[in-house]
């Protein structure tokens, strides 16, 4: 099996996120499992299309999603590609398959109100965390950064003076994002609170728990999920849900498409084009209500 080498080239080369690499190895060794135990120690290399099928008809006999499927299947196609690379096959088992149907689900982002509830300053303590939290919500929502890109923030990315954060994105692309004045009143009355922490704390971080320590993931969306339950009854509260409702805002604002695209750091716009359903949904219900023609 090729896959530490494979790993390997998606972190060295391609400069993939560590949470992306271990989904592709979770998915690869799923597989590789499965080829051992149902088809008599058979190796993930040498599997052809009707294994690959009955892992498929598995995965969905579990209750696994389509949509999840099709990620775990564009593991394998990926990792194929990369023995084809590598002159390790001679043509991948996956050549000729189609993606299962998944049904497009419509996210909603939140509203300006439930928004501007979350953001009260009532709903916070008058404490480290307090600030800190209600500054991490203002920060994702005025700029539209990845949860990742607000984990990995320096001290040395956040420029007061100029109303700008550097932010390192997917396959480390930097980008520079302005910043309101309301942010940079938040950002320097959490740096001021962030001083006054007497612990050993990682000087260089931004972003820190209240003993010093890098923020992780799922710290950062028990934050988010929680003041979001306060204000909105909505169920998905996450990050990117936030980072959703800023291209929205923006959009419905009659923001230009590719100065969002390039606020939220997409390679194409066809990423970004994503958001402006909710907006279209937005047009045609003004132009359904005022168009004469309508009535």
């Amino acid at each position: 099996m090729h896959i530490s080498a494979f790993i390997d080239y998606l972190s060295l080369e391609k400069k993939y996120s560590r949470h992306t690499v271990g989904a592709y190895q979770r998915d690869l060794q799923t597989f590789a499992n499965f080829c051992m135990e149902c088809y008599e120690g058979s190796s993930i290399d040498e599997a052809n299309y009707s294994i690959i099928r009955s892992w498929i008809v598995a995965l969905a006999d579990e209750g696994i999603s389509n949509r999840s499927i099709n990620r775990k299947i564009s593991s394998l196609k990926s990792y194929y590609k990369f023995l084809l690379k590598i002159g390790a096959c001679a043509v991948s088992p996956l050549a000729k398959h189609k993606s299962l149907k998944v049904s497009k689900t419509l996210q909603v982002p939140f509203s300006e109100k439930e928004l501007s509830a979350v953001l009260d300053r009532s709903l916070y303590e008058d404490s480290f965390e307090g600030i800190r939290d209600r500054t991490i919500i203002m920060l994702l929502y005025s700029t539209g950064m990845r949860r990742a890109e607000l984990i990995g923030l320096k001290l040395q990315d956040l420029n007061l003076s100029s109303k700008t954060i550097k932010v390192l994105g997917k396959r480390n692309k930097e980008r520079m994002i302005p910043l309101s004045g309301i942010t940079v009143d938040d950002l320097s009355e959490y740096l001021e609170a962030r001083n006054m922490l007497n612990v050993a704390s990682r000087a260089d971080q931004l972003f820190i728990t209240s003993k010093g320590s890098k923020l992780y993931e799922t710290l950062v969306y028990r934050i988010i999920n929680s003041y979001l339950g306060m204000a909105s009854s909505k169920l998905k509260k996450s990050p990117h849900m936030l980072r959703h409702s800023f291209a929205t805002h923006l959009l419905d604002k009659g923001a230009d498409l590719n100065a969002v695209k390039e606020l939220l750091g997409h390679a194409s716009l066809a990423s970004t084009e994503v958001y402006t359903h909710n907006s279209m949904a937005k047009l045609k219900e003004a132009y359904k209500n005022a168009h004469p023609r309508n009535k």
